[in-house]
């Protein structure tokens, strides 16, 4: 199946062979869905709701232990903004009375960029009171292409999303923003870390060396910003229909991204104590980010405080313990989501579960936003454990698995704090700790040629899924994504 030429583009990308095998059976047997035994809800107690008074408990534990450790923001921003402007991009490609989008473009002045638009209008001395379809046109290249701000082939994180009275202000300045008030230390240094696009990677960096001096002084603080990119050893190879390497026109196998749970190599080179973890577009104008701030700082004294118990408990796991102390572990596994099956080495069992990762999760009421969401999943033990799906994870095709999604009052924004070392300090090795039955096979075409990809455990998916997780309930206000131009005209987003 693997010609000598096969094998040396796998060499090239650092690739085991054994891994191309192991992804082809994948594409053979298929995954198998999650088996869902209910939604994680506040009612059956996978999710947490805390109070105002825990929340004030929780934020000053926090801002205590955020002088004691090492806190880092991780922020996935590799994804290009071409999604973003579909629908741009089909009015450049093919100009029509869209009524929708000609809307969108006669009122630019909205968009952090409109003083760029201004500035091109005035350049070929169009009057922008009196704009024509051709103008809009214009208008609507110069947004996408390299002969104008190009948004349309860069990573979101470079797009002006909100305007200010000094500019535009771009989603990475944003999380730069965010990261002074969350992720210092008692240095005054604030740790960030992006995953970028390689092709990317320069443009990134001068946007930073122009900007940090700036933020630096209005907060006080000094940035360490580390970036890193999906390595090529993290690809999958591509099939064809009949589970077959699909071959290029050359010959050469196809190999494509792995999707965001390769990102979890990434984070396993991260030495921090506590790891906050956001997309690149969940970000909102300082106006409206008071709730967040709190709501962060509240999430990472939780994770400190269930830290601290863990650990506390592992040490006493260490020696001896009492047939009452076990008991108290027991009872603090059960509290952060551990179901324990009746054994007879107890204490074993105790240190294996609690000696694991932990994520504290925030998530949102369900009010029609797509994404994953919370939920018992069933595991070989017989137990459940709390996790984040994805609906291609699924069976809907099953009545009963249907309903459990259908009663779910909750879903991911994606807004995780991360405990990445074990009671004695040192980081854990993230790889050992995911479920690789959880990634999934999607179809698509090349060159006119249907192909079948294969995806690996999400980042917050099966990438994490033998981590201690805990579901926390986080306001709405907390989640404004930017998946088209047109939500950079919400509310939330005009400053």
């Amino acid at each position: 199946m693997l010609t000598e030429k096969d094998l040396t583009l796998l060499a090239d990308k650092g690739i085991l062979v054994e891994k191309v095998t192991q992804q082809i059976e994948n594409f053979k047997k298929g995954f198998p869905f999650a088996p869902l035994t209910s939604a994680a809800s506040i009612a059956n107690g996978g999710i947490i709701q805390l109070s105002s008074e825990e929340i004030e408990q929780f934020i000053s534990v926090f801002d205590k232990k955020s002088q004691e450790k090492t806190i880092l923001k991780f922020v996935p921003a590799s994804g290009a903004a071409s999604r973003m402007f579909k629908a741009l991009f089909a009015f450049a490609e093919s100009p029509s009375s869209d009524d929708k989008i000609i809307d969108l473009l006669s009122n630019y002045e909205n968009f952090a960029f409109a003083s760029d638009i201004n500035a091109f209008l005035q350049s070929k001395e169009i009057d922008k009171s009196n704009l024509s379809l051709n103008h809009l046109v214009e208008i609507a290249e110069f947004i996408l292409t390299e002969n104008g701000l190009n948004y349309g082939f860069l990573p979101k994180g470079l797009i002006k999303f909100h305007q200010y009275d000094e500019g535009g202000r771009t989603a990475f300045e944003e999380h730069l923003v965010e990261g002074a008030v969350y992720s210092k230390d008692k240095n005054g240094q604030v740790h960030l870390h992006f995953t970028v696009s390689p092709q990317h990677l320069a443009k990134v960096e001068e946007l930073m060396t122009k900007v940090v001096p700036s933020y630096e002084k209005a907060f006080n603080v000094k940035y360490n910003i580390s970036y890193s990119t999906q390595s090529s050893s993290s690809d999958t190879i591509a099939v064809d229909m009949n589970n077959e390497p699909f071959r290029e026109e050359n010959g050469e196998i196809l190999f494509r991204p792995g999707g965001h749970g390769a990102l979890i190599e990434n984070l396993n080179n991260i030495d921090a104590d506590i790891v906050f973890i956001k997309n690149i577009d969940n970000v909102v104008p300082d106006k409206i980010k008071e709730t967040t701030y709190d709501y962060k700082k509240a999430l990472g004294g939780y994770l400190a405080d269930i830290q601290d118990k863990a650990f506390e408990a592992l040490e006493k796991l260490e020696g001896e313990v009492s047939e009452e102390e076990l008991t108290k572990i027991e009872e603090l596994a059960q509290s952060i989501g551990i179901q324990l099956n009746e054994g007879s080495d107890k204490k074993s069992i105790l240190k294996e579960k609690l000696n694991r990762p932990i994520r504290i999760c925030g998530m949102v009421k369900n009010e029609g936003e797509p994404g994953g969401g919370p939920f018992w999943v069933a595991q070989k033990d017989g137990k459940s454990s709390l996790q984040i799906i994805e609906s291609s994870q699924i069976d809907m095709e099953n009545e009963g698995q249907k309903e459990i999604v259908a009663n779910a009052t909750h879903f991911n924004p994606v807004d995780l704090i991360c405990g990445i070392k074990d009671y004695k300090g040192n980081k854990f090795d993230l790889i050992e700790f995911i479920d690789p039955n959880t990634g999934f096979i999607s179809y698509k075409s090349k060159n006119g040629k249907d192909l079948k990809a294969q995806e690996l455990p999400g980042l917050w998916n099966g990438a994490m899924a033998n981590w201690i997780t805990l579901f926390v309930e986080v306001p709405i206000i907390t989640f404004n994504p930017v998946k088209t131009i047109n939500d950079l005209l919400r509310e939330q987003h005009q400053s």
